[in-house]
């Protein structure tokens, strides 16, 4: 019965990445931009790839972390379907009263983060993304959390892309997917 149960979720996660979207040549020429817009509209495979994210870490968080903006989505969803809060992780300037920031870099240039004072002491912290590319987003948000004293349980992913070495910055990230 494990196995088949296995067999099964193995072929609603393939299901789900097929929804994936590819576009080449967006934002630039030579990019190959994985939209998760199809996949987050189909029921089963929102459900799916959120119980994937979460499968390794149920019952070690208390909050969700959702990094600006599709981890959102995820972070929401996650949170509802778990019975824990969510905890938003905003771009520079979204926040009328960002508690901490930690600024990272991008291919091009560099960004900020930031985070409200919601957190308690000690609170442990799922967070999610939709994609790991450079790194630099979780490597940040993950010191956030410190700075708000909390503790990041784990982080997870929809997409790795890996050849942009994004584990390098970010430390340990579970991922549904790679590409």
């Amino acid at each position: 019965m494990a196995r088949l149960l296995c067999l099964h979720v193995t072929a609603d996660l393939a299901r789900a990445e097929s929804l994936i979207a590819v576009t080449p040549d967006y934002p630039e020429p030579g990019v190959l931009f994985r939209d998760i817009s199809p996949m987050l509209a189909d029921p089963a495979a929102l459900r799916d790839v959120c119980e994937a994210l979460i499968a390794p870490f149920r019952g070690q968080f208390d909050i969700v972390g959702g990094i600006e903006a599709r981890g959102f989505l995820l972070a929401g969803y996650i949170a509802a379907a778990e019975g824990v809060g969510m905890l938003p992780i905003r771009k520079a300037g979204k926040l009328p009263k960002p508690a901490a920031a930690v600024t990272y870099s991008l291919e091009y240039g560099t960004a900020t983060i930031e985070a409200p004072g919601v957190l308690r002491e000690g609170e442990r912290v799922l967070l999610v993304d939709d994609v790991l590319a450079t790194g630099g987003t979780i490597g940040a948000a993950k010191e956030i959390i410190a700075q708000l004293g909390a503790v990041v349980t784990g982080s997870a992913v929809i997409l790795e892309l890996e050849g942009l070495g994004g584990r390098a910055v970010a430390g340990d990230v579970h991922t549904v997917f790679t590409a």
